[in-house]
């Protein structure tokens, strides 16, 4: 393979004259998705994104390089690069669109099939399509939502030649859907577990734990804006046997504007802007179904408005928003309880290349409790039995605090979530609930999740290869502890430890294949109980 460079390197020389560079004097050029072949023929192939500075090789990486990054961004489209990509050194490579192990005679007509050459640092040929204005502007504008859609968007969600996509003057839109489909089995149970919950063996079997659909887009003003209209149901929530539909559910409608400089509000039914666990799309957690902990001591979405921006340095993210879900409780403003709630977080330390992050953030959410309290939970099982549950308490406010705490570097994850709910209750004591998980992620394929820098969370596992490019797609590993206690004072609501595994499969960017293990610890009614299960799960998105 040396020998087949170097023929190439020396063919491209012996041509310059005759080439005309069209690099227009560029400093910095970016080129996005070419496809990196190993020397030896033992590893599968690569699909990275390369930046170069003064003819230097800067930075060679799996994810994806803003092109803001560099002067001229230049679109590969998983072209072959052959060549040595050394760090620091002056750049020296070819591009072919074709791959010569498949067809030698490509190597007798380099000229046709060379679309980019560069040799110490000099660009002799540039036959590559600059990236396309499109894709330029979502980078520039980004997802105006703290939190994004609730099913991924793809880069291209502005492309008109998508089949999903349609496009107005005013304004512009794509539909996206998911299908999520589990198949459950508990293994075992003790005496003590079914004194505490039942029998479980009931819960053996398979549902379609949702189907979501949505449209999002924008409405094309100077500045636009951002509508997100998302639903969801759990059909045949009773097994795959039965016929019976649950109703359908809005989880999202709102509408994201922009301020100025780094700042957007957003207005409508949302996730509270607190923990991270609780922010990242389900569908995208290292282990699917979030844990007990978030389940019981916050809620999933609610009406409100928030207001959210980043600090300057791009380090820095801050988010506030108040809350009252009348509109879905049927109620009036004043029945329905109100929340305050807030989020800030921080890059202690980020790479340069930006593949060692540690983040650390802190949320408060507030309640009047007007409606009282309840804080209950089934296992991470959706199958399941609540195992542990407070009941209504009859409260004057709650505080929640969540503190949380990530480290990525490259494929490997760790991160960490404590909270803490003080209840206002004097009659019942004032009581207390707390509970932390940890979770540990390791991408075995190499890919690594992206930072957003606007909201503060992680994004989902991005699939170098995916099968239907020839290769394995992406795989994970991940494990999480997660502890809760809603016993105190004079509410005995149960404590729960549980013990997650996961292996996630990811074939494309929209379909996935995962299977999950569950052991669980209970202390409830004076008993302490065990049981352990397992899930596997498929999603198909909408691409």
């Amino acid at each position: 393979m040396r020998r087949l460079c170097l023929i190439l390197l020396l063919t491209v020389l012996l041509g310059a004259g005759s080439v005309q560079a069209q690099a227009d004097g560029a400093e910095s050029v970016l080129i996005r998705d070419v496809r990196l072949i190993d020397r030896e023929g033992e590893a599968e192939d690569v699909m990275a994104n390369i930046l170069i500075k003064k003819g230097r090789l800067d930075l060679v990486t799996k994810d994806r390089i803003p092109s803001s990054e560099a002067d001229l961004a230049l679109d590969a489209e998983e072209g072959i690069l052959l060549g040595k990509l050394e760090l620091g050194e002056p750049a020296s490579f070819v591009i072919l669109d074709e791959d010569p192990r498949e067809n030698v005679e490509i190597l007798l007509d380099t000229a046709t099939h060379i679309r980019f050459a560069i040799v110490k640092g000099e660009i002799l040929r540039n036959n590559l399509s600059p990236v396309t204005a499109a894709e330029e502007e979502v980078e520039k504008r980004g997802w105006l939502a703290y939190t994004p859609p609730p099913i991924a968007l793809p880069l291209t969600y502005q492309d008109k030649k998508r089949w999903n996509h349609f496009e107005t003057k005013p304004v512009s839109g794509l539909f996206i859907a998911a299908v999520v489909l589990d198949r459950q089995r508990w293994l075992s149970q003790d005496a003590e577990s079914e004194e505490q919950v039942g029998d479980l063996d009931e819960f053996n079997r398979g549902e379609i734990r949702g189907f979501r659909f949505g449209l999002v887009g924008t409405f094309n003003f100077k500045r636009p804006w951002v509508y997100t209209l998302a639903g969801a149901t759990n059909a045949f929530d009773k097994g795959f046997e039965t016929e019976k539909n649950d109703d359908i559910t809005l989880f999202d409608y709102r509408l994201d504007i922009p301020l100025f400089q780094q700042t957007a509000v957003s207005i409508g039914k949302q996730k509270e802007p607190i923990s991270m666990e609780r922010l990242i799309g389900g569908l995208y957690l290292p282990i699917f179904e979030r844990s007990s902990v978030s389940d019981a001591l916050m809620p999933a979405r609610n009406v409100g408005i928030v207001f959210n921006g980043v600090a300057p340095n791009r380090r820095f993210t801050w988010a506030v928003g108040g809350f009252n879900d009348w509109i879905d409780a049927s109620q009036s403003f004043d029945e329905s309880a109100k929340q305050v709630v807030g989020r800030i977080t921080g890059l202690p330390l980020v790479s340069a290349d930006e593949s060692n992050v540690f983040h650390l953030g802190l949320g408060v959410r507030y309640t009047d409790a007007n409606e009282g309290l309840r804080y209950r939970t089934d296992p991470e099982f959706n199958l399941s039995p609540d195992f542990v549950d407070t009941g209504v308490i009859d409260a004057d406010s709650s505080t929640t605090y969540d503190f949380e705490a990530s480290w990525r570097r490259g494929p490997f994850w760790l991160h960490g979530e404590y909270l803490r709910n003080e209840v206002a209750a004097p009659d019942l004591g004032d009581p207390v609930f707390s509970g932390h998980h940890l979770t540990a992620s390791w991408i075995l394929s190499g890919e690594m999740r992206a930072y957003n820098r606007r909201s503060g969370v992680f994004g989902p596992v991005p699939v170098a290869r995916s099968v239907y490019r020839g290769g394995w797609g992406a795989w994970e590993l991940a494990l999480r502890w997660t502890e809760l206690d809603i016993t105190d004072a004079e509410i005995e609501g149960g404590e729960m430890q549980i013990l997650s595994a996961a292996v996630n499969w990811w074939l494309t960017s929209y379909f996935s294949f995962n299977v999950y293990y569950r052991r669980i610890e209970l202390d409830r009614f004076g008993l302490q109980g065990s049981s352990d299960g397992m899930l596997a799960r498929v999603v198909l998105m909408l691409e």
